[in-house]
C-alpha cells in the first residue's frame, strides 16, 4: 500500500497554519490513495540532532572502512534516509522563520541530503539525485504578504526547498502557501482559499 511521509516543523502545534494546510493536502492524498498509510514525523516535538564532526566523516568514509563510532554517528541519517526512500510521496509542512526554513527542518535536511545516499555525481561531474519516482508536496505559512510585493526577493523558503528536493531527485514538487497570516486577515483568508483550490485541482488531475 502507498505511504505518505509527512514532515511537520512548526513550533506551533494546535494553531499552525502550515500544519492545517498539510491536513487539507493529506486528506486529498488519502482520498486518492484508499488504504494508503501516513507516516508522520513531527520535528517540533521530536527534533533531529545536528550533524557533528563524526557524522560528516562518516558520510565520506567508504562502507568497508566504517568504524563502530562512525556507524553510530551516521545511524540517525541512515534511518531517516531509509524512511524517505521507502515512502511513495513526501509532504513537508513548514512556516517561514526569518525568511527561510525552521532550524528543526534544516537539521533534517542535513541528515538526509547525503552523498552516495540521496545524491551523487556522474562521470562528467554532474549532480544526480538518487530519490526517484515519488512526488513531493510542500505546504508553507508566511506571516506577511511576499508574493507580488518587494518582499518576494527575500523569500528563501520556497525556492530553497524546491531546489533542494529537485537536487536529490524529486522531479515533481508542488508548493502551496498561505500568506499574510500575521498582518491581514482578509488576505490570509484569500490565500488559504486559493491554496486549497490548488490542492483540489492537483488531486483532481491525479484522479482523472
Amino acid at each position: 500500500m502507498p505511504t505518505l511521509l509527512r514532515i511537520d516543523t512548526s513550533a506551533r502545534i494546535n494553531d499552525s497554519h502550515s500544519r492545517a494546510l498539510a491536513d487539507e493536502l493529506q486528506a486529498r492524498w488519502q482520498a486518492a490513495n484508499p488504504g494508503g498509510v501516513v507516516q508522520q514525523r513531527d520535528l517540533a516535538t521530536t527534533p533531529i540532532g545536528p550533524i557533528e564532526n563524526e557524522t560528516i566523516v562518516g558520510y565520506y568514509t567508504p562502507a568497508d572502512d566504517m568504524t563502530e563510532a562512525l556507524r553510530q554517528a551516521t545511524a540517525e541519517s541512515d534511518a531517516l534516509i531509509a524512511e524517505l526512500q521507502a515512502a511513495d510521496a513526501l509532504l513537508i509542512s513548514t512556516p517561514m522563520y526569518n525568511f527561510t526554513v525552521p532550524a528543526v527542518l534544516k537539521a533534517w535536511i542535513d541528515q538526509v541530503v547525503r552523498i552516495h545516499k540521496t545524491f551523487g555525481f556522474n562521470e562528467a561531474g554532474e549532480a544526480l539525485g538518487l530519490v526517484k519516482d515519488k512526488p513531493a508536496y510542500i505546504t508553507t505559512a508566511i506571516g506577511a504578504q511576499f508574493s507580488g510585493t518587494p518582499l518576494a526577493s527575500m523569500d528563501f523558503l520556497r525556492p530553497y526547498l524546491q531546489a533542494l528536493l529537485g537536487f536529490i531527485g524529486f522531479e515533481d514538487v508542488s508548493c502551496f502557501s498561505v500568506e499574510s497570516t500575521a498582518v491581514d486577515e482578509k488576505q490570509f483568508a484569500k490565500s488559504k482559499e486559493n491554496a486549497v483550490t490548488e490542492i483540489e485541482r492537483l488531486f483532481a488531475k491525479v484522479a482523472a
